[in-house]
């Protein structure tokens, strides 16, 4: 089955919009364990608008399922997942002042520098995924680079989902099949909720794991955060 990493920024967003420590984000992240989370997903970024360095720190002292750092590799977040070595690092390609994640690595262009890095994460026992849009060559790439899983950007087939979900989800099995062929694990995210789950991971049940975050927490807004993680897990189990 499709496992279901929590990305919980946005409860960072929010206790940062306010100060002080409400919410608690240790807590919520062990609450979304809890209630049947299989792993929890944060994406630093150097300004800390949302995750701050320090929460990372102490997420890896106390969550039970696996933490997925991501994030662009530059030296501080390089010297961020060494020290905390979690299960997974994401690489994405996202400048410094993106509100979010807008398009994946050109793994071409980028062959030696995501080698280096993909093999000092390596070093120190750390799954790599590399964040690629849907296309076999940018996955070849990250074979090429030595990583061991690609995670395909999903907006484009959420945007496209509402009005042609065939279309919308063609690239991705493209992509998909190619990654199966290469031997490279499976991720996919952004923009995905309640409404394209479950056609994604029908149409590529091969997918290892899911991140979801701004999706879930807008609905766990109206139906609570425990109800909410339990539908999204029964939409991947459709």
């Amino acid at each position: 089955m499709t496992r279901l990493s929590v990305n919980i920024n946005k409860i960072a967003t929010l206790r940062n919009a306010r100060g002080g420590n409400n919410p608690d984000v240790i807590r919520v992240a062990l609450d979304c364990e809890r209630f049947g989370a299989q792993g929890i997903t944060v994406h630093p970024r150097p300004d800390e608008r949302h995750i701050r360095y320090t929460d990372v720190v102490e997420l890896k002292k106390v969550l039970h399922t696996e933490l997925n750092i991501e994030g662009n590799p530059e030296d501080k977040f390089i010297s961020l997942v060494e020290s905390v070595q979690p299960g997974q690092v994401t690489l994405v390609p996202d400048a410094p002042d993106a509100i979010t994640s807008n398009a994946g690595w050109n793994t071409v262009a980028h062959r030696d520098f995501l080698t280096d890095v993909v093999a000092g994460f390596k070093k120190k026992g750390i799954r790599v995924s590399v964040f690629v849009n849907p296309d076999p060559k940018m996955v070849e790439g990250a074979a090429l680079a030595g990583a061991d899983r690609v995670e395909l950007y999903t907006e484009p087939y959420a945007v496209g989902y509402s009005g042609n979900p065939a279309a919308a989800i063609s690239a991705y099995m493209t992509a998909a099949s190619r990654a199966r062929e290469l031997g490279l694990g499976l991720n996919a995210g952004h923009d995905l909720d309640l409404e394209n789950l479950n056609y994604l991971v029908k149409h590529i049940p091969y997918i290892d794991e899911v991140s979801i975050g701004h999706a879930l927490i807008c609905d766990a807004l109206y139906m609570g955060l425990e109800n909410t993680i339990q539908t999204y897990l029964r939409k991947l189990q459709q």
